[in-house]
């Protein structure tokens, strides 16, 4: 026999006599009660690198493990688990489990040492489905957009019951904007944005207009009052 292949046995043997079994179970509890609700499941370590199956009286064994440092999960549909951390130094000691939370440094110290063989407890179920919302009259009122749709409509509705009331100028000032508003809608949908605005500087400058108009004869009649009051001081001289 060559060299070479007893350096390669050798290797081998001393793999085998270093590397460890991990054993532990699964402690059944209300969560899940038995194989049966678990269903297939397997232990990991480090996401697969080392793995092996729950049989059905809650056991697993994980074969050949080198020595390091370890993440224990475990890979089930329905169930969550914990997460453990697995130190395994040779064959002769026991590996050393202790717990570990996701995100945190693998070899924190503040982590606390939990009993061999391993014990696994099921946490809590998987939920994939969220039950469909029944009608809710409330809910529905609560929606922004029906809020603003019950806001119009009341609008519409007491529209005429507050015209009815309003003095004849500002009834007519009420109308005149309702006829620039829908002249400028009327000019956007027809012509775009640039329409809109030019229609709305137009009715701008026409109310102007009327209200300049409106001032020039009380400006007029008090120019002529004043005249007239001249007229007559003159003439008393």
């Amino acid at each position: 026999m060559r060299p070479s292949a007893h350096f390669t046995l050798f290797l081998a043997f001393a793999h085998i006599s270093s590397a460890t079994n991990l054993v532990g179970f699964v402690q059944w509890n209300d969560v899940c009660r038995s194989c049966e609700d678990l269903g297939s499941a397997k232990v990991l370590l480090d996401s697969g690198r080392y793995s092996g199956r729950i049989t059905r009286s809650g056991n697993f064994s994980i074969p050949d493990i080198g020595p390091g440092v370890y993440v224990l999960s475990v890979l089930s549909h329905d169930y969550t688990f914990e997460q453990f951390r697995i130190n395994v130094s040779d064959s002769s000691s026991i590996p050393e489990v202790k717990t570990y939370v996701f995100g945190t440094p693998l070899l924190s110290p503040s982590a606390l040492t939990l009993p061999y063989p391993i014990v696994l407890n099921p946490r809590s179920k998987n939920n994939y489905f969220k039950p469909h919302e029944s009608f809710s009259l409330l809910g529905m009122f609560q929606n922004p957009m029906m809020m603003l749709m019950l806001l119009t409509a009341g609008m519409m509705l007491a529209t005429p019951y507050i015209m009815k009331n309003m003095d004849p100028q500002s009834l007519e000032e009420f109308k005149n904007q309702q006829a620039k508003v829908a002249s400028i809608q009327s000019s956007m949908e027809d012509g775009g944005f640039k329409s809109g605005l030019s229609a709305l500087l137009t009715t701008d400058e026409k109310t102007k207009a009327s209200t300049s108009g409106a001032k020039s004869p009380l400006s007029n009649s008090g120019s002529t009052i004043q005249q007239r009051k001249g007229g007559k001081g003159g003439k008393r001289r």
